[in-house]
């Protein structure tokens, strides 16, 4: 019992030095505006500097472009029909952003297009709740190992 309470010691402490960089999500936006600009960026606020993006277009199979973001973490794109346009961000280290945005059929008038607001996704949750649920384990796996040891002392006694 004193070797299985040192490792969960040993694990706390080791999990509560580990840098914090290491773990994080991902956000990103399309802004039509800015001729359809991906801009794509780690959950601190840090750009994904040279990732992969995949340009998927409406109803298509193969990928429309291929390309990676630059060391700002944007890429630009140029659609050619209106439709549901899809677009992969990866990091190539388990990091990955999916994002979508509508592209109208082209005015006819010499009208300038309705403004679309920016596609913003921040799948998973935030920094906060993962810190609260690891907080959470360990103090669940505390509570076990306490009531275990009590248990056992009170059967011995008994």
């Amino acid at each position: 019992m004193r070797h299985l309470f040192s490792w969960i010691i040993i694990l706390i402490l080791v999990t509560g030095w580990a840098p914090a960089g290491q773990c994080h999500g991902v956000a990103g936006s399309i802004d039509p505006e800015r001729g359809h600009q991906i801009t794509a960026m780690y959950d601190d606020g840090e750009p994904m500097s040279y990732a992969a993006v995949e340009i998927t277009a409406p109803d298509a199979k193969v990928a429309f472009q291929i390309g990676r973001t630059d060391r700002n973490g944007v890429m630009m794109f140029q659609p050619d029909r209106p439709g549901r346009w899809q677009a992969v961000v990866s990091d190539g280290m388990g990091h990955r952003l999916e994002l979508e945005t509508v592209v109208a059929a082209a005015a006819p008038s010499n009208e300038p297009p309705a403004k679309q607001a920016p596609a913003v996704v921040r799948p998973g949750g935030s920094r906060v709740q993962g810190i609260i649920t690891g907080l959470a384990v360990i103090f669940g796996l505390f509570g076990l190992t306490y009531g275990w040891r009590i248990r056992r002392r009170h059967l011995r006694s008994s």
